[in-house]
């Protein structure tokens, strides 16, 4: 069973970075489109950055120029770089994907981000 499990999360000042890490279990392959969502309190979730097959990026206007998004296959992971953090970044981040295989939407059980001083 594909299953998604992050890494990566912490406490950063502001103007800090942090990597995250979303280990597929089993191959990165059975998944598409992977990305990362973020939920703040009171918040709605919301997608951060997505990535295709080709290596096609998509991210919140909020994050552009600051966060990456890429894959390894060889690893099964799906990595989220996050530079110049600032405060309103400070969510719980979740990663996502779809398993065509089962038809189903897939969650990761999220990894907080706290960006303060």
């Amino acid at each position: 069973q594909v299953q998604l499990v992050e890494s990566g999360g912490g406490l950063v000042q502001p103007g800090g970075s942090l990597r995250l890490s979303c280990t597929v279990s089993g191959s990165i392959f059975s998944i598409t489109t992977p990305g990362w969502y973020r939920q703040a309190p009171g918040e709605e979730r919301e997608l951060v950055a997505a990535i295709t097959s080709g290596d096609t990026t998509h991210y919140l206007d909020s994050v552009k120029g600051r966060f990456t998004i890429s894959r390894d296959n060889a690893k099964n992971t799906i990595n989220l770089q996050m530079n110049n953090l600032k405060p309103e970044d400070t969510a719980v981040y979740y990663c996502n994907a779809f398993e065509p295989r089962r038809g189903r939407t897939l969650w990761g059980q999220g990894t907080q981000v706290v960006v303060s001083s």
